[in-house]
């Protein structure tokens, strides 16, 4: 006779990932907005689109996840900030289109599902999705034995924004003599983690409890500073003010991304010593010996978002971006480019 065998022999346990179906839906339901139809746990997300308020509507979609970030969360049994990282990516994404972030949906993959922390970074993401004002519609859990570690997990995130076809920031009216406003990012963001890990690895004596020259916490604390979301702030300036190119700085770091927004005969001419740099780029920069445009092409150096606007309307964007709680400066202009010069120079 054989010996009768369930999926929960093969390392997939249901009755936990039904329990933690129910331990998140009344956690997403906090979230919706008024366009959601349907509860979590059907096979799809049904939402409506308010005509009043964008009668000619365009979505837009991203999806992104956290990276090798989720290995610092690893080791120090952290988990409670990846998941805002992970709708931090995808809102800031559509965000820069002059997009709402409409609703979200998260993957969750794990070898071996260990509920308590999965509560953990659900709870992170149904904070992001807070903060931005979206919808966490669904989501999926996928436990993957012999596929992943039992106590690591990956991650990613998928975000659709609408916004009026209208009021689309596209980034075609910029010209020169626009200014470029930097808005401070709150650490590394999201980007960057395999150069930092590489770093300061134990290879080469450090730990992640071991503090950041010039700062008042650990390393690994430090690292693990959710990403900054920009949301609410940003659409209240685009209520406000004539926003003409805007930038999130992920991957590629400043030159890298604010090409993405420019037009063909302009260049971004960035003033490098206008800004604070946070001491763990200095720390990156100075341990690694990083050259610089390494770093502006690897990480945020400070700025996580760029807003190009004409100059007569500088003052009053940072204005209202200081007062809705951003660090903002003026990091630079906007000038006619030649064609044999790069997109960005300082």
């Amino acid at each position: 006779m054989k010996t009768p065998m369930t999926y929960k022999d093969a390392g997939v346990d249901i009755d936990a990932s039904e329990s933690l179906v129910e331990y998140i839906r009344p956690l997403a339901r906090s979230t919706f907005r008024k366009e959601v139809l349907t509860d979590i746990g059907g096979f799809g997300s049904l939402l409506m689109i308010d005509r009043a308020r964008f009668p000619d509507p365009l979505l837009v979609a991203s999806t992104d996840g956290v990276g090798t970030k989720l290995r610092i969360a690893f080791e120090l049994n952290r988990h409670e900030t990846v998941g805002i990282d992970l709708v931090a990516m995808s809102v800031n994404d559509v965000l820069v289109l002059g997009a709402e972030p409409l609703f979200f949906l998260d993957y969750f993959a794990t070898g071996k599902l260990k509920p308590e922390t999965a509560k953990r970074v659900l709870r992170g993401i149904v904070e992001g999705c807070r903060i931005a004002g979206c919808s966490l519609v669904g989501g999926e859990t996928a436990e993957m034995p012999s596929f992943y570690k039992d106590d690591e997990y990956d991650l990613a995130g998928f975000c659709v924004g609408i916004v009026n076809r209208d009021s689309v920031v596209d980034g075609r009216s910029i010209r020169p003599g626009d200014r470029i406003l930097g808005v401070a990012s709150s650490g590394l963001h999201s980007n960057g983690y395999s150069l930092v890990r590489k770093i300061f690895s134990r290879e080469r004596g450090y730990s992640l409890d071991q503090p950041v020259k010039g700062c008042s916490v650990p390393l690994g604390e430090e690292l693990l500073t959710p990403t900054r979301i920009y949301v609410k702030p940003v659409l209240g300036l685009l209520e406000r003010v004539s926003i003409k190119g805007l930038v999130h700085i992920t991957g590629g770091g400043l030159i890298g991304n604010i090409p993405r927004v420019l037009p063909p005969d302009s260049k971004a001419v960035l003033h490098l010593d206008q800004w604070p740099v946070p001491q763990v780029f200095r720390w990156i920069e100075e341990e690694g010996a990083v050259p610089l445009q390494e770093m502006l092409r690897t990480f945020n150096y400070g700025i996580g978002m760029v807003a190009i606007v004409a100059e007569e309307d500088s003052r009053k964007a940072m204005d209202y971006l200081e007062q809705a709680g951003e660090k903002v400066l003026l990091i630079g202009e906007i000038s006619q480019r030649k064609q044999e010069e790069p997109a960005v120079v300082w």
